[in-house]
């Protein structure tokens, strides 16, 4: 019965090491950090039309892929209602990009860490080939980003909860 325990116990606690870490990375040069569970390599750099900078990296952990756009925004804004604004048309483009079928509606409110010079939207998505999809824009005066998560399983987790509000802006070191 004892050698039972013990190799559900050593199971138990290889399984926990093979866990993915949650850390911290840097997004490029932007100066935004943004907590994953999975190491999401290089960011890419590439120009918006109205050459805002956007960098854009994923990486795939237990078939859930965490993905990270950031967008440092051409023309800075003092409002943040127009910062909300620009981030839920962002969130439209990306509808369109991402192939959604299906959206529960965006949900606003949010503040990052409480903070009340942040905006934060959430939705949950379906694309064209049934895939969960949980996706998170955050907004400040300078900068829009979006985090999303999905997966063909339900992707809507605590996990995921974790990395959609993981993102931080260059003040929040």
């Amino acid at each position: 019965m004892s050698k039972s325990w013990f190799y559900l116990l050593l199971l138990f606690w290889q399984s926990s090491l093979d866990a993915q870490k949650l850390q911290k990375y840097p997004i490029g040069n932007s100066g935004c950090q943004a907590y994953n569970f999975c190491d999401p390599g290089e960011f890419e750099l590439n120009r918006s039309e109205d050459s805002s900078a956007v960098w854009t990296a994923a990486c795939t952990v237990d078939s859930v892929t965490y993905g990270i756009i950031c967008v440092k925004l051409y023309d800075e804004t003092s409002d943040l209602s127009a910062a909300e604004a620009l981030l839920i048309s962002y969130l439209d483009f990306l509808k369109l990009s991402f192939d959604v079928t299906r959206a529960a509606g965006y949900g606003k409110g949010h503040r990052l860490q409480g903070l009340e010079n942040t905006r934060g939207v959430i939705d949950y998505w379906e694309d064209k080939d049934k895939n969960q999809i949980k996706i998170k824009g955050w907004a400040d005066t300078r900068f829009i980003a979006v985090l999303y998560a999905y997966s063909r399983k339900d992707a809507i987790d605590s996990k995921t909860d974790i990395f959609l509000n993981g993102f931080r802006f260059p003040e929040m070191k």
